[in-house]
């Protein structure tokens, strides 16, 4: 089992930019999906974007323009670009992978269990 380690989070004013990392215990080459999450206070964990072993990507209306999620299989690392962070932004980030696109937006059956997360907080 691949073990995940968020981090990049921090306390930044609104529209600011962070970019989160997520470090593999292995390659992840052989992944085929690995995806950013994020649960605000109160609410559930929602599905935020994913990319595929060929580098497709999809995000969710809410962070699309926003959010670029990317990977770099060499340093067995994703990364979430975050631009124009807004207060609603505020949340604790998570990565995971998955086996398909589906089951990533889904949030069904992660390969990996999911870990502590990075704090976001976007306030002025």
């Amino acid at each position: 089992q691949v073990q995940l380690v968020e981090s990049g989070g921090g306390l930044v004013q609104p529209g600011g930019s962070l970019r989160l990392s997520c470090v593999a215990s292995r390659s992840i080459f052989s992944i085929s999906v690995m995806g950013w999450y994020r649960r605000a206070p109160g609410k559930q964990r929602e599905w935020l974007a994913v990319i595929d072993r060929d580098g497709s990507t999809y995000h969710a209306d809410s962070v699309k323009g926003r959010f670029t999620i990317s990977r770099d299989n060499n340093k067995n690392t994703v990364y979430l670009q975050m631009n124009s962070l807004k207060p609603e932004d505020t949340a604790v980030y998570y990565c995971n992978a998955f086996t398909t696109i589906g089951a990533a937006t889904r949030m069904d059956s992660a390969v990996s269990s999911w870990g502590q997360g990075t704090q976001v907080t976007v306030s002025s």
